[in-house]
């Protein structure tokens, strides 16, 4: 895969002042978590904004993995212990993981003082989601690696978006592998059934290869709320509104968010700048090699050296809490839940 450079003019989806809808097919947004404040804080006396400095129009980081190898293959590729490495970091800076249905949601319920990151896993490889024959992650997976890391940091959360394609997870088997994730609050998400340049098909043949993945998604999971598209290769079809709703047969989808193969962090949903159809992604990456700069070790240390560049939580999700001098970005839907201060 490349990155892409394709990024949509304006935005086809309106983010509201609340929870976007249900998906057409049936099903409905996950239910939001009961709000979350810092440890010794009470739920509905969350901290002074400017104590925490929160500002919820920030830059959130929404981080993009594919395959782990002891072997890495191509700039696509982490190893295991770089990937167990790079959640231990974003545990120790107070990132908390998100499902990219959160982030799209309209209402970020982590705690006040932390920042969202967006885990996202293109391709649905065997490296990402193996249970073993008692029908638990293999440690070895990236699914284990991250409930091992949520386990020794309980705030940062095992949340993460797998964009599957057709026969995913295959050692696993499709069933039980989408059956597990949602079962445990992770998200599924259409990656086209196999793994289609959107770019390069017509508008019959887009909504087929969308609509076909959802099929399969909502075939094993009945029920199931397909909310998140991510693009192979990053490719936008035309017209780009087909990336967000559409139909073949008699499936018909509805995305909240559609996610490019990009390289820097993405706007706040609450920024009147947002493009829930084209948010950008960073590839997980290391400080060297060749898009080094494009990577997620280059932008975590950018965040970490500029933190009032990124989103930080008032842990006060009902509102959208920034500092005054910020109050031009925020998107004019949501000025009846602004909290300048």
């Amino acid at each position: 895969m490349r990155r892409s450079t394709v990024f949509l003019s304006a935005a086809v989806l309106l983010l509201g002042a609340t929870s976007c809808a249900g998906h057409a097919q049936g099903g409905s947004a996950p239910a939001p978590a009961a709000s979350a404040t810092l440890a010794g804080s009470s739920p509905s006396a969350p901290p002074r904004p400017e104590s925490v400095q929160a500002d919820e129009l920030g830059q959130v980081p929404v981080l993009m993995y594919h395959q782990l190898s002891d072997h890495p293959a191509s700039v696509y590729d982490r190893t295991p212990a770089d990937f167990r490495t790079e959640l231990e970091r974003l545990a120790r800076e107070n990132y908390v993981a998100i499902t990219a249905a959160e982030f799209t949601s309209g209402r970020i319920d982590i705690p006040a003082g932390t920042h969202p990151v967006v885990l996202t896993f293109d391709d649905s490889t065997n490296s990402q989601v193996r249970l073993d024959e008692k029908g638990d992650p293999a440690p070895d997976s990236a699914l284990g690696i991250l409930l091992d890391v949520a386990k020794a940091h309980p705030a940062f959360r095992a949340r993460a978006t797998f964009f599957v394609n057709g026969s995913a997870f295959s050692t696993t088997g499709t069933a039980k592998a989408l059956g597990w994730l949602t079962r445990h609050n992770f998200e599924v998400g259409n990656h086209t059934l196999h793994h289609s340049n959107l770019a390069t098909l017509d508008a019959a043949a887009v909504q087929e290869a969308i609509a076909s993945e959802q099929a399969e998604i909502t075939a094993v999971v009945p029920g199931a709320a397909v909310q998140s598209l991510a693009l192979p290769y990053g490719a936008m079809p035309k017209p780009g509104s087909l990336a967000v709703a559409g139909g073949a047969g008699n499936v018909s989808y509805q995305h909240h968010g559609v996610y490019l193969v990009g390289s820097n962090p993405s706007r706040s949903p609450f920024d009147a700048s947002f493009d829930p159809a084209a948010i950008p992604r960073i590839r997980s990456e290391a400080a060297t090699g060749p898009e080094a700069a494009f990577g997620s070790t280059t932008w975590l240390d950018r965040l970490a050296a500029n933190p009032a560049d990124r989103y930080t939580s008032a842990g006060d999700p009902d509102h959208v809490t920034f500092p005054r001098a910020k109050a031009a970005k925020l998107a004019k839907s949501l000025q009846s839940r602004a909290r300048p201060y």
